[in-house]
């Protein structure tokens, strides 16, 4: 059998699209190694000492934290009302109003900073809510529309019949839900996970709206660093975000392999 000859242009197209996704990681990573005291790329020397700098700064240190605690109460707060909601909302599709599944996805629909605008307006003026269990609540309204989705995708695959003869055989409902079907669908719960916990890491219209004195996210400082600051330490905690996506990816690579996501 004769190979295939692939066309040069379409190799060609191919490294462009290389270089488009790629480069852009290549200069932040370069910037943040830079030995200048300012942000430039290709580098002037090679450093690591921004990345020391990082946990010098004690508001990188206190937001690092911050952030990570309200993207994981946040995602398992999403995950507690989203997989009993999307496993409503498929197993009885019929008897449940059609509008229901669309209240779930309005915090996607709404703009972004009109939806921090209103949580602003609504829970630190109307009921004086703390800014840490503000953010809490505004990062859960936000991630929730992926959790259902993507639950919900998981759910449209599975066979509702295994559950029904579960329970005919004397298995309790409550049983049935834990033993049966969220195994069933437990590559998407994990992924609604991993989706929804880098989502709150990453926001910003939410959070720059809810945090306050004494209390932000990391994003947020990011903001507030580079309004004083051109340093590479913006790229150098850019780094570290891209590194912990891919530590928490290689995690499931090699505790489930990626595949195990794709069922």
């Amino acid at each position: 059998m004769m190979p295939t000859k692939i066309h040069p242009a379409l190799i060609g197209f191919t490294a462009l699209v290389f270089i488009f996704l790629v480069g852009p990681l290549i200069i932040v990573l370069g910037a943040a190694l830079s030995d200048t005291t300012y942000l430039t790329f290709p580098p002037q020397g090679l450093s690591l000492r921004w990345f020391q700098n990082i946990f010098e700064i004690d508001a990188f240190r206190r937001t690092i934290l911050t952030s990570l605690q309200v993207a994981v109460i946040s995602t398992f707060v999403a995950l507690l009302i989203g997989i009993p909601a999307s496993y409503a909302m498929s197993r009885y599709r019929i008897q449940l109003p059609g509008w229901l599944s669309t209240l779930f996805v309005l915090p996607v629909l709404v703009p972004e900073l009109v939806l921090g605008f209103s949580l602003l307006k609504n829970l630190a003026f109307q009921f004086n809510a703390p800014i840490f269990l503000s953010l809490i609540i505004g990062h859960t309204i936000l991630i929730l529309p992926y959790v259902i989705r993507v639950i919900s995708a998981s759910l449209a695959s599975f066979d509702f019949s295994i559950e029904e003869a579960a329970i005919s055989l004397g298995s309790p409902p409550l049983k049935t839900f834990f033993t049966v079907l969220l195994p069933n669908v437990r590559s998407g719960v994990i992924a609604a996970f991993i989706l929804a916990f880098i989502t709150s890491v990453n926001d910003v219209s939410i959070s720059i709206f809810l945090t306050g004195p004494g209390i932000s996210t990391l994003p947020i400082q990011l903001l507030a660093h580079m309004e004083q600051f051109f340093d590479p330490t913006v790229a150098s905690v850019s780094v570290l975000l891209m590194v912990l996506t891919v530590a928490v990816m290689a995690i499931v690579e090699r505790t489930l392999g990626l595949t195990f996501l794709a069922k």
